[in-house]
């Protein structure tokens, strides 16, 4: 059993959430996103973008990457991004702001931005495409940026306002 992330949520949905445009947005007018490499039929937000089915972790990823991975296991997306990241693609993952976990310390040590998001994130049911409160936790941004010195890191905390 693990204890990576406890969750209450329907398992047919646990793992299908979509980013509220609103942030995906203001993030995609900065990074000038290609893929969105952890994406369903139903919650994608870029026109190219790879399902389960698809296989992400094990193929090669674009020049510049959104990820929003499934939450019940995070390790992996972690590990990819930085694979990917070696190879010089940029990739901003959208994870919880959990510090207690262990993929949180790779996370964290391996971009090269950190982006803390004060207040939490009201994710959208792909079904309804309807806001779901009651997210438990917070939300961060790791950013591996493909062209930036592999030795650069920066730590910020932004409004989930700044948003909207």
């Amino acid at each position: 059993m693990t204890t990576e992330n406890k969750s209450f949520t329907p398992k047919d949905i646990k793992d299908l959430w979509q980013t509220p445009r609103p942030i995906f947005g203001t993030l995609n007018n900065e990074f000038k996103f290609i893929c969105d490499v952890a994406a369903s039929d139903k919650n994608h937000l870029c026109d190219l973008y790879l399902t389960e089915n698809d296989n992400s972790l094990n193929s090669e990823w674009w020049a510049v990457n959104w990820l929003n991975p499934p939450y019940s296991n995070i390790k992996p997306w972690v590990e990819k991004a930085i694979q990917q990241h070696k190879l010089g693609k940029t990739t901003v993952m959208l994870v919880p702001a959990d510090t207690s976990v262990k993929w949180f310390k790779l996370a964290y040590e391996s971009c090269n931005e950190v982006r803390f998001i004060s207040g939490r994130i009201s994710f959208i049911n792909a079904d309804t495409q309807k806001p779901v409160s009651g997210n438990n936790k917070g939300s961060v941004l790791f950013i591996w940026r493909g062209n930036a010195p592999k030795n650069s890191h920066t730590v910020t905390l932004i409004d989930r306002g700044d948003f909207y």
